[in-house]
């Protein structure tokens, strides 16, 4: 009996320090020194959930490529970004996540598609992708897990949530900078 209560007492501890880690790792200040908001680790977690049940929808929706899409989800407001061939394609995606309970928001910044892309372009655009991806990692100064990228042909599609405007700006221009990239859109949103 005694051992039961100090595993359970070792397990509650352990539980304390994972949460208190995660919740001081969320806690984040703008490279100008202004705090960012924040999101508790139950939201977080909300948002993820969310996340999953707008990708989910999109895959079982037979009107919906939902390949193409990114969708990303901050404190109840999804973001759904990507190429789709038309546009009853993005008003469908969008009515659809609307449907998932506990979206309290959509911003759709789908963009529609231009020509049809051959295997060569496709692989071009993986790698393109890598590239942008693999730089915005190596800058400190861009919290690049929250930026979801998109290419199609040499244009990049940068969407996700941002602390400020200066990690916005940065990360547009770190995209710039990558060899085959002509355009780059920019979809990102600041925290709220």
């Amino acid at each position: 009996m005694k051992s039961h209560h100090s595993t359970h007492a070792r397990t509650l501890s352990l539980v304390s320090v994972l949460l208190f880690a995660a919740a001081g790792c969320s806690q984040t200040v703008d490279t100008a020194g202004a705090p960012v908001p924040t999101t508790t680790v139950g939201t977080d977690i909300d948002d993820s959930v969310i996340t999953s049940r707008v990708k989910s929808t999109l895959l079982a929706d037979a009107d919906v490529k939902s390949f193409d899409f990114k969708v990303e989800t901050r404190k109840g407001e999804v973001l759904l970004s990507g190429f789709v061939d038309n546009q009853a394609q993005v008003d469908r995606a969008t009515a659809a996540t609307r449907a998932v309970p506990g979206v309290k928001a959509v911003q759709n910044n789908v963009v529609l598609k231009g020509k049809p892309m051959t295997v060569g372009n496709t692989v071009d655009a993986g790698i393109t992708t890598g590239r942008v991806k693999a730089a915005l990692l190596a800058d400190p100064n861009v919290k690049s897990l929250d930026i979801a990228v998109v290419t199609r042909s040499d244009e990049v599609l940068l969407t996700g949530f941002v602390d400020s405007k200066t990690q916005m700006d940065r990360a547009i221009e770190i995209a710039r900078g990558i060899e085959g990239v002509r355009l780059v859109s920019n979809e990102m949103s600041i925290k709220k």
